[in-house]
């Protein structure tokens, strides 16, 4: 028995060697190609014979996929055909995740539509065109609650209408009026509050958010840009029974 135990293990350091020259090899190859970016870990991808390169940049973590060797680099999105999945998006999502009580909530606009069980935050500028078409989205979705933090780096010249849905008495009142009507709709009231749009960009930046809009589920996943109507429900369904 205790031959056969050695066996084994002497097989597992054979099949170790080869996948850590792999990583080795890969290493040497990509160091200093990745625009500053710093390898966190290489492990096998989800397709055989390809390896997933997972590296930190300033706007958070990527990956891009190798062969064995680090002679030919692929970037792009692994799809599983059999069951529709964007197994990249799924696998950027964790790697980008977020403790989402670590979120500043206090500094978010507070929508809540019936029960408001599901949860998300979302990073949005009322005119971005893709934020605009995304609230149409939300407008469908039932018992939720979202956190909007109004983050205006497309127009920054608008900023202050921003502002004036902080200093609005019904604040998300004022947020759907301007980011989500067919026309936005100023809020009439002062931009002059002491309200939290500053601290916002900071904390965007932090978070390395560079898209609107960007999601963040309940289970701190991360999402670049918006969803349809039934994969958001599929979403925060699946996110809010995790809770």
């Amino acid at each position: 028995m205790a031959r056969f135990f050695a066996a084994l293990l002497f097989l597992s350091v054979l099949a170790v060697r080869p996948a850590a020259a792999n990583e080795a090899a890969i290493r040497k190859a990509l160091e200093g190609k990745l625009e500053g970016g710093r390898i966190e870990g290489i492990q096998p991808a989800p397709v055989a014979g390809l390896w997933e390169v997972r590296y930190r940049g300033e706007d958070g973590v990527h990956v891009l996929y190798s062969d064995a060797t680090g002679t030919h680099i692929i970037q792009g999105r692994i799809f599983e055909l059999r069951s529709d999945r964007d197994l990249t998006e799924e696998r950027m999502r964790k790697l980008n995740a977020v403790r989402f009580d670590s979120l500043p909530l206090d500094l978010a606009v507070k929508i809540q539509r019936g029960n408001g069980k599901r949860v998300m935050a979302m990073f949005s500028d009322p005119y971005c065109p893709a934020c605009r078409q995304f609230e149409r989205v939300l407008g469908q979705i039932e018992d939720v609650t979202i956190y909007v933090f109004m983050f205006p780096v497309i127009r920054p010249e608008n900023a202050n209408h921003s502002r004036a849905v902080w200093c609005s008495p019904d604040r998300a009142k004022a947020w759907i009026e301007l980011a989500a009507a067919a026309q936005p709709k100023v809020p009439a009231a002062s931009a002059n509050c002491p309200n939290p749009v500053d601290k916002v960009l900071v904390a965007g930046r932090k978070l390395g958010v560079n898209a609107t809009p960007t999601l963040f589920l309940a289970n701190g996943e991360r999402i670049s840009g918006g969803l349809a109507a039934p994969d958001l429900r599929k979403m925060l369904d699946q996110t809010a029974a995790a809770r």
